[in-house]
Parts: structure tokens; C-alpha cells; sequence
């Protein structure tokens, strides 16, 4: 039992939409009582912070290092979705979350996978069928339908389709949306099947289109897809159905800060504080019927303490009354994390990435851009020597592969723009959704070096520059560290740093590079089985001609 105790200072009360002084009386757990009164502390109080949708496996942390690093920021808790070690082990997988989560006092709550494999065009590790799902409905962690990417087959009402959304209706669990692009009729059929958010819009009208059918939307600002820029504009007027969200979060730009960013930056921007953590704060909690405090008598004592209203820096963070964060430094305490995997792959040689020349005169190639998830289709002369089409680095057209790492099988090869790497390759088993090994570099021996000491490892990044060599082992389910956060943190950056140094100009190389294996995503992507046209659906040659 905790000993009752008080914190005093300037009280944001959200709901009402006023500031006062007071002290937060906290027993048990819970707040007891809200006194206004004056005081000498001139600290902010309110809610916590919550991301309404992140992948946790993408800071490449088990849950309990990203509770850890999140705390120290304000996050108090996340909706998180945990597809990414679905796609791997399936509901071993997300049971493995839901287990390792409940090591810290953070308050996760995870969703059921809908599309575990994402698409039929590319090979997983396992399946999460409805049967799974309805299992998964009945454990009180599992409070959402994770986002629902099969677009297509909702559209379409694919049957399984609908009895995965008939499932989360049957359970009173909301269903999180994933329609990139999508407008008009298609929006408002989408949204009618029972889809209740969208995190993909990157635009401002796609938004404001799903907006008018009903849809809540989340802004995303992550380490590789950055959207807030363009969605921040529709806060004023429809902040009671915004939300903030990472979606994919590196661990280096997890020590730099989390949702308290994107908060700072919507307050820069002249919007109101009172919308600003509308959106921040309480829109998920509401939305996922959380149980998390909102700075009311009776609540859980979920809430933190900020020095002023233009900085903005997290002093405390506080979750069912225990102080977790303080000062910029974490009370959660490292734990020993085991370790699952499923990793069955032999090195590769450097004759299975070759491209024969034949009599092509042009090839298709993936034009990737920073900040976006979305790539476009570009055609271009390839470069010829000794009979095979290579790297052209002068042209920043470079060769890419994915590597399936389920079982032996002959790798995907294709062409890939904009990546800006003059030397060398990198490579990485965190590849979405499937998280098969995926690789770009300007030779072929450069290439199949990294490939391998992924392979080696059964899981990590790594990048090779000549006789340099660096590699983060991923040993959770090839896509996750079970060791100290900061120190996961730091070794990411060393290895991002050389992937720059190697000319990359990206603001995070290796997070673009894994999803361009994201087939849900147009328009032009790379699966384990060949170059995939997301617009239409299908495979299409690496040749155009």
C-alpha cells in the first residue's frame, strides 16, 4: 500500500477547460481529492501523455525498455499494435507483449492483429486467424482491433474481413483503420463497414474526407513517415477527434522525446492548450476506454508535472501514484527480458543477387521519399556490367533485395531511388510487415556481407563499408533488443551515423528502408517474392521493357 502523499502547483483541468492552483492529493493509487488553494509552486499539473497507435517493436525495444525511455517524456501509456511480432510468431507473439509489458507500472494496451500475414504477396512467419482474434478479445489487454490494412477487403466485404470487424463489435472493442489514399465513396464505404480511425492520411483534405464520414484522426509524426505538418492545421476545428501518434518510433528518437513533441510544437504554433492536449491526452482514453487517470477526483493517479507552459519539459511522471520519471531520468528499473524467435535461414552467396541483363533497356525502379511511407513508380535506363545490371550510384539508383528468413528460398532483387548511399550497404530483419531481411547497397559483395551478418545473428541491422563493420542484434523475434534501452539507443545511432556517413542524406535510413517492404502502402514496394504494384495489387517484372 502506498503511503498518501500531495503535489501542488497550477492544475490543468482539461475538461473544464480552466487553470487554477491546487494540490492533487494522492492515496492508494488514486486521487483522492483535488484542493484549490494557493501555492507557492509555479510547476503545471495534468494528464499524462498517451501515442494512440505505435508499433512497439519498431523502437526495436521490448515493451518494458520503451516504458522505461517513454516516462521520461510523459507518455503514461499507448495503444499499441503488435502485428509486427504477429507477423513473426503470431499469438505467441503478442502474448509475449502483453507478458513482458506488465514489468513496469506503464499502462499498455494492445490491439488483435487483423491482417497477420499482411497481404498473400509475401511470406510470414505465422498466421492470426478470427478464431485467434475472438481468443484474444477475451483478455482485458486487448482492447482494439489493430488496424485494419486489407482495404481492399473491406471494400469488397471479404467475408473474413467482416468477421474480424463482426468480432470487435461483438466484444464492444473499437476498430482501428489503415486506408492510405483513400477518398470519397471508397472513405465513406470503409468507414461504414465500422472502421472508427485513420493514422495514414498525408494530406489535408484525405483528412478532412474521413473526417466528414465519421473517422477520428491521428496525427502521425514518427521516425520515418512525419505527417504532422500537414494535419496539424485541422486541430482548432476538430480536435475533439484528433489524436497524436508515433506509429514507428526508433529508439534513438525515443531518448529525444516522444508525444511531449508533437504537443510543443502544436502549442508553437499558436493552437490552444486546451485542444492541444484534448488530443494529447484524452481523445485515446475515451476513445479505447482506457483505464487512465484524466486528473479527476476518484481517477487512477496517472498525470505529470511540467515547469512552464512555453518550454514545456516533463519534471515528473506519475502512473497509479508511483513517480516513474523524474527529472529527465527513468525509476523503472532495467529487467532481464527472454528471448523467442523464428529465424530459419542460410548465408547467401553472391551469385543469388545478380540480374541478368538480357536485352533490357529499362527497368522499373522504387522512388522512396524522406518523411513518407509512400513511393512512386519510376522508370529508368539501367546500368550494364559484364552482362548484369548493377547498382548506378552516380544516378543514386541502387539495388535492393529482400531476403526471406523463414525458410530457404531464392532472394527478391529490384532497384530502389533515393536511398543516396556512395559506398557500401545496410540491411536490417525489421522489413513491415513481414520482417523478412531487407538490403540496399551499391555492389553485390557489399550487399550479401550485410545480408549475411544478419543472418548470422538471426536478427539486427547492420551496415558494411569496405572492411567496416557494424551490426545491433535483434535476438526478440529478430526485430527487438531485450537489452538496456539507452544503451540499444546508442548503438542505433552509431550505426545510423555510419549509414550517413555512407552518404545517405535520410533523416533515418534504416527506417525508410523497412518500408519498402510494405506492400499496403503504393505504390511500388519489394516483398520476398518479387516487385509488387500496391495501386493494382499485383506483381509486376523489375524490367519494363
Amino acid at each position: 500500500m502506498q503511503a498518501a502523499y500531495s503535489v501542488s502547483g497550477r492544475i490543468i483541468d482539461i475538461h473544464n477547460k480552466e487553470i487554477f492552483e491546487g494540490t492533487v492529493q494522492v492515496e492508494n493509487g488514486r486521487i483522492s481529492k483535488i484542493v484549490r488553494e494557493a501555492t507557492t509552486t509555479t510547476n503545471y499539473i495534468l494528464p499524462g501523455f498517451v501515442d494512440a497507435h505505435v508499433h512497439v517493436e519498431s523502437s526495436m525495444l521490448v515493451p518494458s525498455e520503451f516504458a522505461r525511455l517513454a516516462v521520461v517524456h510523459g507518455t503514461i501509456a499507448t495503444i499499441s499494435d503488435p502485428h509486427e511480432i504477429g507477423n513473426v510468431l503470431g499469438v505467441k507473439g503478442v502474448e509475449y507483449m502483453i507478458e513482458n509489458g506488465k514489468k513496469t507500472p506503464f499502462k499498455f494496451y494492445f490491439g488483435a492483429p487483423s491482417c497477420v500475414p499482411a497481404t498473400p504477396f509475401e511470406t510470414a512467419g505465422a498466421e492470426i486467424t478470427a478464431a485467434d482474434i475472438e481468443e484474444l478479445f477475451k483478455r482485458e489487454e486487448i482492447v482494439y482491433l489493430a488496424e485494419m490494412m486489407n482495404w481492399p477487403g473491406v471494400l469488397h466485404r471479404d467475408p473474413v474481413v467482416i468477421e474480424k470487424i463482426e468480432l470487435a463489435r461483438k466484444y464492444g472493442k473499437a476498430v482501428d483503420g489503415h486506408a492510405p489514399g483513400l477518398m470519397g465513396e471508397q472513405a465513406k464505404l470503409y468507414a461504414s463497414a465500422g472502421i472508427t480511425t485513420d493514422h495514414e492520411c498525408f494530406t489535408a483534405e484525405e483528412a478532412l474526407d474521413k473526417l466528414a464520414v465519421g473517422m477520428k484522426i491521428l496525427i502521425r509524426e514518427g521516425s520515418a513517415a512525419k505527417n504532422f505538418e500537414a494535419l496539424i492545421p485541422l486541430l482548432p476545428e476538430h480536435y475533439q477527434n484528433i489524436m497524436f501518434c508515433s506509429d514507428d518510433k526508433h529508439p534513438d528518437n525515443l531518448v529525444e522525446g516522444h508525444i511531449n513533441l508533437l504537443v510543443k510544437r502544436a502549442l508553437a504554433k499558436g493552437n490552444d492548450l486546451f485542444h492541444v492536449l484534448q488530443a494529447a491526452c484524452v481523445n485515446p482514453v475515451e476513445h479505447y476506454k482506457m483505464k487512465v487517470g484524466l486528473l479527476r477526483e476518484n481517477d487512477p493517479a496517472d498525470f505529470i508535472v511540467v515547469d512552464n507552459l512555453d518550454n514545456f519539459d516533463v519534471l515528473a511522471t506519475y502512473i497509479n501514484g508511483e513517480i516513474v520519471a523524474e527529472n529527465g531520468k527513468s525509476n523503472i528499473a532495467f529487467t532481464e527480458s527472454e528471448t523467442i524467435n523464428n529465424f530459419n535461414t542460410s548465408p547467401k552467396t553472391i551469385d543469388q543477387f545478380r540480374i541478368p541483363a538480357a536485352d533490357a533497356h529499362k527497368i522499373r525502379v522504387i522512388e522512396a521519399f524522406d518523411g513518407q511511407l509512400i513511393t512512386k513508380e519510376g522508370i529508368v535506363a539501367p546500368k550494364v556490367d559484364n552482362g548484369f545490371i548493377v547498382s548506378d550510384v552516380a544516378n543514386d539508383v541502387l539495388k535492393m533485395t529482400v531476403v526471406n528468413r523463414y525458410e530457404e528460398a531464392e532472394p527478391a532483387v529490384a532497384f530502389i531511388k533515393n536511398l543516396g548511399l556512395q559506398s557500401g550497404a545496410i540491411a536490417s530483419s525489421v522489413g513491415h510487415d513481414s520482417h523478412n531481411i531487407i538490403a540496399v547497397g551499391v555492389d553485390d559483395e557489399s550487399i550479401v556481407r550485410a545480408v549475411n551478418l544478419i543472418i548470422s545473428a538471426k536478427g539486427g541491422v547492420s551496415a558494411v563499408d569496405g572492411e567496416k563493420e557494424q551490426l545491433l542484434p535483434l535476438p526478440v523475434a529478430g526485430i527487438m533488443s531485450a537489452e538496456d534501452g539507452y544503451k540499444v539507443a546508442e548503438a542505433y545511432s552509431t550505426i545510423d551515423k555510419m549509414s550517413k556517413d555512407m552518404g545517405s542524406n535520410l533523416a533515418s535510413p534504416f527506417m525508410t528502408l523497412s518500408f519498402m517492404a510494405l506492400l499496403v502502402i503504393p505504390s511500388l514496394k519489394l516483398s520476398d517474392k518479387g516487385l509488387f504494384n500496391g495501386d493494382t495489387f499485383s506483381f509486376v517484372p523489375v524490367t519494363a521493357s
